[in-house]
């Protein structure tokens, strides 16, 4: 049996945190409500980070380093992370429609109640992740979601996708 992703390492905060504006390279920070959407940060590196009520809709981060980063209801669709390493990552509450995570490495990593419809896992390396209560509809790069953990109930619901997956067709 797989055993459950890590948890993320909580930040290091310094005693008068300066609040953060830019999206760079990001260690030991809690971000609120900002809005990075469309930005490109090309081998971004963040480490001990977290982001709450985040908007980083259509942001490139390619070759991204996420490393003990949580991010909970932020705006992520259309986020690209082709060939990022996630370590220690948890994404809570987030709409994650249409991201792309194509050659991704994905290493303790935990989905909740995120919106992933139409995102792309095609090529990834998972190791402990899990999803739970996650909308999947028309995930792409199914095949590379192989050990994910998963709840029965999600399963069952996301049955049609992995069928479709393994090249079962469903017959009434």
């Amino acid at each position: 049996m797989g055993k459950p992703p890590r948890t993320p390492y909580v930040p290091d905060l310094p005693d008068d945190p300066a609040p953060v504006a830019d999206l760079g390279d990001l260690s030991d920070v809690v971000v609120d409500g900002v809005d990075w959407a469309n930005q490109r940060s090309v081998r971004l590196m963040m480490r001990r980070v977290e982001l709450r009520l985040c908007r980083l809709t259509g942001t490139e981060l390619a070759e991204a380093s996420l490393t003990d980063v949580t991010f909970t209801e932020c705006k992520l669709d259309l986020v690209g992370l082709r060939f990022a390493k996630l370590q220690r990552v948890v994404f809570r509450d987030c709409r994650m429609g249409e991201c792309d995570f194509y050659e991704t490495s994905l290493k303790d990593v935990l989905f909740e109640r995120c919106d992933l419809g139409e995102a792309s896992f095609a090529a990834s390396r998972v190791q402990r992740v899990e999803m739970q209560g996650c909308d999947l509809a028309g995930l792409g790069g199914v095949e590379a979601l192989r050990t994910v953990r998963m709840p029965w109930n999600d399963v069952l619901a996301n049955a049609p996708l992995f069928a479709l997956a393994v090249g079962i067709e469903i017959i009434d």
